[in-house]
């Protein structure tokens, strides 16, 4: 039975790391670095508790979450791809930008500091058990869908195959009739979308959304795609690795058998053996980082 209850938790922790890092793998797949996955997350949390506050439905919340990514997302894809700013730079910048836009929005529209109001989630108000409950979910099961699906467009589909390519040699794909940065602003609106899901699933199962609620989630789906090595079923396993630390963490913080603050440290830790036993061996998308 325990078991069993570890490994539902770690499946809904796994969540919003499966979403932001489908979207990462889509983003660094067309040639952008996924370095602002923190902050789709973030603006997505804070348009979903937005949305189904004032809609009083948490579908409206998911679109609210969509708006605001996509919002995030035409900004970076102004700086990336038309005036062709560095993208390490860009990346950080939207993360500053979201985490101190969301704290102004906060204080702005629901004059809190710190959290917003209880807004509507997702069902399971007849389910005892708050892990069963989430799984009413739709977008668990979206989450649960996101990178298997991903998988099959980028090497079932044409424009999985247009992708691939405009990530590794994009002069090449120009020259047989692609067009280049068309194709990386769709590919980074969809990495935007999925990423602003996960941060929407935060608001939603939370029913709130809290000021910094990513708690750098986004940095560690970035290191998924890096550990999975841009393979979306690699990836979907390194989310899932990385969930089970923090499953593992909120148990062992419950036992007490060892200081908070060495437990809290867990997840992190298992991040940066992880990419330091697997970055030298990767192979990124040729042209990451290149939109000259």
């Amino acid at each position: 039975m325990m078991a069993l209850m570890f490994l539902l938790q770690t499946i809904r922790i796994a969540i919003p790391y499966l979403l932001a890092a489908a979207g990462g793998v889509m983003s660094e797949r067309v040639g952008v670095i996924a370095l602002g996955l923190e902050g789709l997350m973030l603006s997505g949390a804070f348009g979903a508790a937005l949305g189904s506050y004032y809609g009083n439905s948490p579908w409206i919340g998911l679109v609210g979450a969509l708006v605001a990514g996509a919002i995030v997302t035409t900004v970076l894809a102004v700086a990336t791809l038309r005036f062709k700013a560095n993208q390490v730079v860009v990346g950080v910048a939207i993360n500053l930008v979201v985490v101190a836009g969301t704290r102004f929005f906060l204080r702005l529209v629901f004059d809190s500091a710190s959290n917003s109001p209880r807004v509507p989630g997702f069902g399971g108000e007849g389910i005892s058990n708050a892990m069963l409950a989430s799984f009413v979910n739709p977008v668990v099961w979206i989450g649960l869908a996101a990178l298997p699906v991903l998988g099959w467009v980028l090497y079932h589909t044409p424009f999985g195959l247009r992708v691939r390519a405009v990530g590794e040699k994009p002069e090449a794909a120009a020259s047989l009739g692609v067009a280049v940065a068309p194709l990386r602003f769709k590919g980074l609106l969809i990495a935007g979308s999925l990423a602003s899901l996960g941060g929407a699933y935060l608001a939603l199962d939370q029913h709130q959304f809290t000021d910094g609620m990513t708690a750098g989630r986004g940095f560690i789906a970035l290191a998924a795609v890096i550990f999975g090595r841009w393979e979306p079923v690699r990836v979907a396993v390194a989310c899932v690795l990385f969930a089970a630390a923090e499953t593992l963490q909120i148990q062992l913080q419950g036992a007490q058998l060892i200081p908070s603050q060495f437990v809290e440290m867990i997840p992190y830790l298992l991040t940066i053996i992880a990419l330091a036993g697997v970055v030298g061996r990767s192979v990124a998308p040729a042209a990451l980082g290149k939109t000259d």
